[in-house]
């Protein structure tokens, strides 16, 4: 089983793409959709709530996601709707528990227990090392849609293609290129080559992002870096990266508390 993920310009995009999963037999409680906060009015017109809906359901959800308003079954994705609040993003509309369980490993949720609880109800399908790209994407007014598959992979990429879905690899670039200057002035001013270290400095920084090691210091994290990083990718450049990852994570939270 896998998870594949797809990003999109608007929630329109995003909504058509959700509607011929469903069509292609995708069960819904495999399915998830986040994006930027609809209008409570909006939500609640969406979600078709009958005498089938399972009551504490939403609750259930936001007690994994950290989150707040919860809608039964009868929601658009069939499974619950909660809106959150993501540190660093905003207001954010999670349909689906598939889509919960993102966000909880993307940090919504506090605590290692909760993250860890929702890790393991991914599996090794999503790359969490990936998640701040979609976040980045979620504070740029995107939607992302989460599809968790047994067969038909190729289908349900098709899908997300023929939809409009961006190319995780770009966004990621672009995310970098927009913060490239400021980095190579941070590390010259300490006397850094950065051209030279750039490469092991930005492993640093983007390490320093991962749902498991946020906002811990490097000395913590040192030997769980060890099993997926050399002593030599370990160097100084990437110290510094690591260090300014913490302080951007701190930083894109607080913009959003402002």
């Amino acid at each position: 089983m896998a998870i594949i993920t797809g990003v999109f310009e608007s929630r329109a995009e995003a909504e058509q793409v959700v509607n011929e999963l469903r069509a292609a037999n995708i069960k819904a409680e495999h399915i998830g959709l986040l994006t930027p906060e609809m209008k409570e009015e909006e939500l609640e017109a969406r979600a078709h709530v009958t005498d089938s809906e399972r009551p504490g359901l939403g609750k259930a959800m936001g007690a994994v996601v950290g989150g707040a308003m919860g809608v039964a079954s009868g929601a658009t994705l069939g499974a619950a709707a909660a809106s959150l609040a993501v540190p660093g993003v905003g207001p954010v509309i999670a349909a689906g528990v598939l889509a919960g369980a993102v966000l909880g490993a993307a940090g919504v949720a506090t605590g290692a227990i909760v993250g860890e609880a929702a890790e393991q109800a991914l599996g090794e399908g999503l790359p969490h090392e990936d998640l701040f790209v979609y976040e980045d994407a979620l504070r740029k007014g995107r939607s992302v849609v989460v599809s968790f598959v047994d067969s038909d992979e190729d289908r349900v990429r098709d899908i997300m293609r023929r939809h409009g879905s961006l190319d995780v690899d770009e966004l990621r670039e672009n995310w970098w290129k927009e913060r490239r200057n400021d980095e190579r002035t941070a590390y010259q001013t300490q006397g850094g080559d950065f051209e030279r270290d750039e490469e092991n400095y930005r492993r640093g920084f983007q390490a320093a992002l991962h749902p498991k090691r946020r906002g811990k210091p490097f000395e913590e994290v040192q030997q769980e870096l060890r099993n997926s990083h050399s002593e030599a990718e370990l160097d100084s450049a990437f110290r510094q990266g690591y260090e300014r990852g913490r302080r951007y994570q701190v930083t894109v939270v607080e913009i959003y508390k402002a």
